[in-house]
């Protein structure tokens, strides 16, 4: 149980209600926002004090029947529901490291896959696997150290660099809230990996505007059927982005195609002319 940051979930998700949204009558003004504890409280039919102690980070683990109450109390979203859940440890966590060896028959198919660029990464947005597509497109990741692989170290980069999209894609905001969204999800599985902590403090502390993001404490984002990635060698290439969860070792397989016969279609061929055979795996 992460008493701390469900304690801070548990602050984040009452401050975004009104009264309102609840049935309850607005009154007079309201010092701070949202909901007061003790409404909640009510509303989740358990004592105030008990309440206030989870928001404190000094109560014991809830039982399931309480974060079920709370779950309502705060008209928490499915997704919000589960992530509740594993904070409070009442949800399987992985006991182990987050896994970074691929499947071989994953990375047969990542290599075979024609007019497709394709990676797999990791729980914590490492790039175990890649084509010679994906790395036109994107990158060599083989010329980078592991440390140097990772999306979310490029989506927010520490160390006084300015923050800018990675790979020139459009939508950097987006995919900056989808890279802080699923690193606090694996936070909360993977509580005995020190490194996926020290990933996340190592964000918190060397970039302003993930901190702004991990502070808002949302878990699910829309998903991005789309990219646009801004390519030196062939100008914006727009291709549609599929992420398949390979849920026996936490991973996702990434996909970028193009419509046959488009001018995005053409670009990806020409990267395709461009880049290496074979396909690259994790040093």
């Amino acid at each position: 149980m992460d008493k701390q940051e469900l304690a801070a979930f548990l602050r984040s998700r009452r401050e975004r209600l009104r009264p309102e949204d609840v049935g309850l009558p607005s009154g007079p003004r309201r010092r701070t926002p949202g909901l007061r504890r003790e409404e909640v409280a009510v509303l989740a039919h358990i004592s105030t004090e008990y309440f206030v102690r989870l928001e404190q980070g000094r109560a014991p683990r809830p039982s399931a029947e309480v974060l079920a109450a709370i779950t309502g109390a705060l008209l928490l979203t499915d997704a919000e529901s589960e992530h509740l859940h594993l904070l409070a440890g009442t949800a399987p966590l992985h006991r182990g490291l987050v896994r970074r060896d691929v499947r071989p028959s994953i990375l047969a198919v990542v290599e075979r896959l024609p007019q497709t660029a394709a990676i797999v990464i990791s729980a914590t947005f490492e790039v175990l696997a890649w084509n010679a597509l994906a790395a036109a497109l994107m990158e060599d990741f083989g010329e980078r150290p592991p440390s140097e692989r990772n999306l979310a170290r490029k989506a927010f980069p520490v160390g006084g660099q300015p923050e800018q999209p990675p790979f020139g894609i459009a939508d950097g905001t987006e995919f900056q809230r989808d890279v802080v969204v699923h690193l606090r999800s694996a936070r909360a599985r993977y509580p005995a990996d020190p490194t996926v902590s020290a990933l996340v403090e190592e964000l918190r502390t060397g970039s302003t505007e993930f901190a702004r993001l991990w502070e808002q404490h949302d878990v699910r984002t829309a998903p991005m059927l789309t990219k646009t990635f801004h390519h030196p060698a062939v100008g914006p290439v727009t291709v549609d982005c599929d992420s398949l969860a390979l849920t026996d070792r936490d991973q996702f397989l990434v996909l970028y195609t193009a419509p046959a016969g488009s001018p995005d279609a053409d670009a990806l061929a020409l990267l395709g002319v461009l880049g290496a055979e074979g396909v690259r795996t994790r040093a």
